[in-house]
Order: C-alpha cells, then structure tokens, then sequence
C-alpha cells in the first residue's frame, strides 16, 4: 500500500493499483443500501418455544459481533435476512454487527442491506470504523438514540466497486485472525478452568483427580480452616480532606482496581505520608481479596500484589501463619469460587459481603508438601502467562486493525464537509 498526497477525497493509505484512480465520491447510506428500520411486536408474541423468528432487539442479542438471540416472536414486524449488518439505534447507539439469521427486529435495532452493486462487506467495515461517531449524532438525554434520518442521510464515502472490496478483503482477514486468537485464548480458558477442577480434590475427597507422579505417594491432603492459615488484615481509606494524602506514587487498591491476579495499579495512589500515618501497606506478595462491594454477587475479585500497595475497607490482606505457598493459596480460592459466592450475604445497601468470621470457617484441603503446592502454582501460573500473552496478541491485532481503518477510509471530518 502506498501513501498519497492528499487530492480530494482519498484516504491515507491506499493500495498500488488505485494509486492514480479517481477520488472517493460520498453517498448518504440509503443510497448505498437498503435500511430496514425494527418495529417492536407485541410482547404477548414473545416466546422460547421457536415460534415464529428469533426477535433481535438490541446489543443485548449481539455478541462478539453477531447474533445471539434470546428469544422468538410469532408477532413478525420487521424482518433481516442472513448477513445483513445490524446496527443498534438505541443506547448505547452504532454498535455493529452481523445477523447469521433470519430474524424479526425490535426498534432497537435497523438492518442495513447492499445495493446497487455496493459491496456489502466494505460498508460494514466502515460502519464499524464510524461505531464512535454515533455519539455525535444520537439524541442526547437518558435513552440516547438515531432515528430513521439520521442513518438515511449518513454520508458514506465510497471508492469503486473492486477498491471496497479490496479493503474489505483487507480487513475482513484480520477479523478473521483475530477471531482465530480469541476462539484461542477461550481455549485456553477452559483449559485451565479444567485444570483447576483436577488439580484440586472435589467435595469430600481427599486427593485431587489429577496429581503430579512425583507426589503421588505423599499422604492425603489435609484439612484447614481458612483462619487457621492465615490472618485478615484490614485496609482503610486516608482522609480525603488531605491533599498531601493523595496523588502520590503509592497505588490505593479497591474493587475497581481488582481485575487482575496480579494486583499493582490503581486510578487513585496516595503518599508515603498517607502510610506513615496510618494507612495500611501490603507487602510485594500479599494476597488480597474483595470482602465487600457489589462485584461479589458475581465473582470472588482477589490476587498478589505485584509491588507494595496500600488497599482500601473492602479489602483484606490475607498474611499467612503456616508454610503455605501465597501463590498455591491464590488457586486453591479461585478453585473454590462457587462455595465462596455461596457465603455472600447482602449489605444493607445491596452490596456483597464476605464476613471475616464465615471466612476464618471456611475449610480447605492443603497438601504438606510445600513443593507439591509449588508444583500446583506454577502449573496453573503457565496456563496464566499463556492467557494473558494471547489476551494481548489480540489487543496489538485490534489495535493494528484500528490504525488501519484509519489510514484506509478518509478522514471523517473531510467526509462530513
């Protein structure tokens, strides 16, 4: 591809053969293709019996760009086919995808259908490279939205029909690399979820279905209550009334920072002043876990702290009393999940608590042998290097398919003119 010296209506980069072809011309999208506005049926028609078509009624049936819908609708109002593209026109507005089928669509949604020799591939990318636009367009207040005009009277621009489908072979073949490395990195995921399951003994065992050969003689696993292993310390909030508490280079954990098993960043760092005078510190290496906050209705956020740290009153730092591998420990919870989603109580506000006291009865099995916890830890912390390692080789992809979008389409500003 080459680099053009800006004459008209032409993008940054554009492939060697159309060096020298004619600019784009810009369109508005209802002469391009043919948009298809939803209109709700009655919800007396829903159903999930397969009666009817699957009713699509916004991001809600969409999934990793396609459609997935929940249920079906005897009450057929609009109609999109197989492959068109489907375009959310409710909040959140301009969300993209493509239907795999034959469906009735709510108000929520529009379908939008190549013609006149449009290549319906190339307007679907560029409807997925103008996705953060829509903003500027969707009505504001509560229940953002576009209405029929709006998309009717889009400007597109549009090159000839074979240069849309060479860049849309273009991008096309990145989404299907990066589909390939995401349906990898799930992979992945359930391989380790797997491992877990094996690697640790199942209710009322004593042994995990799988052991490494080399600990296989080692006696049974014993049993531990939580808080014999370990002390729970608790973190706090500095004064928020002292500057000099704050904006420091000491990153203060909560739930928003916990979305990771290595724990090291947060939005909000305080002093060291703010610890010198009280505010509690875990060590590199600390193991820590949510205790409160509305994200334990759905799964147990904890990890090591990856640098020094100070953490706020939802958190517990977990300091260990007996020989137990912080990182072995780490797996053992995550392996428990559901029976620690099974302790979760309601604050009175609605938000999720683990009690210390129901946590320090919590029983675990744990092998003796500390190199057997080792061997269970590193297993399982491969798995994760893998995971995290595909999870960003799909983040450079979708980063470099979004560099690219921008060279290969015009600037939207010079669009818009």
């Amino acid at each position: 591809m080459s680099k053009l010296k800006k004459k008209g209506l032409v993008p940054e980069l554009r492939f060697p053969e159309y060096r020298y072809a004619d600019e784009w011309g810009k369109k508005p999208l209802n002469k391009i293709a043919k948009i298809v506005m939803g209109s709700s049926p009655k919800s007396s028609a829903y159903n999930k019996n397969g009666v009817g078509l699957p009713l699509l009624q916004g991001n809600a049936d969409i999934k990793s760009r396609l459609s997935v819908p929940r249920i079906f609708t005897s009450q057929i109002t609009k109609e999109c086919e197989i492959d068109d593209i489907l375009l959310s026109v409710r909040a959140p507005v301009g969300t993209v995808a493509k239907s795999k089928h034959n469906a009735c669509i709510g108000r929520g949604m529009a379908a939008i259908r190549a013609i006149h020799g449009n290549y319906q591939e190339f307007i679907y990318q560029w409807l997925l490279h103008f996705e953060p636009f829509w903003s500027d367009i969707s009505q504001g207040g509560t229940f953002d939205a576009v209405n029929s005009d709006d998309i009717r009277k889009l400007l597109a621009p549009i090159p000839e029909k074979e240069e849309q489908k060479k860049i849309a072979d273009c991008l096309s073949s990145l989404d299907e690399l990066i589909t390939a490395h995401t349906q990898k990195h799930e992979a992945l995921q359930s391989y380790k979820k797997g491992l877990l399951q094996k690697l640790f003994p199942a209710e009322d065992e004593t042994v995990p279905a799988l052991r490494f050969p080399k600990f296989g003689a080692e006696p049974d696993w014993v049993e531990e209550k939580f808080g014999d292993i370990t002390n729970f310390s608790s973190g706090g909030t500095p004064s928020k009334g002292r500057e000099d508490y704050w904006d420091g280079d000491i990153p203060w954990i909560s739930a928003a920072s916990m979305h990771d098993i290595t724990i090291e960043d947060s939005e909000r760092c305080i002093t060291k002043l703010a610890v010198e005078e009280g505010a509690r510190l875990a060590v590199k290496g600390t193991l820590l876990l949510l205790v409160r906050g509305s994200m334990l209705h759905k799964r147990i956020p904890l990890g090591i702290a990856g640098r020094d740290v100070a953490f706020n009153q939802d958190v517990k730092a977990l300091n260990l009393k007996k020989p137990i591998f912080e990182e072995f420990l780490l797996y053992l919870l995550i392996a428990s999940e559901l029976r620690l989603l099974g302790a979760v109580t309601k604050t009175g506000i609605g938000a999720g608590k683990l009690d210390t006291a129901d946590l320090k009865d919590f029983r675990f099995r744990i092998p003796l042998n500390t190199k057997e916890q080792q061997k269970i830890a590193d297993c399982l912390s491969s798995v994760d290097n893998l995971i995290r390692a595909q999870a960003q080789k799909i983040e450079e992809l979708k980063d470099h398919k979004k560099g690219l979008m921008q060279k290969l389409f015009p600037n939207m500003d010079e669009v818009s003119r």
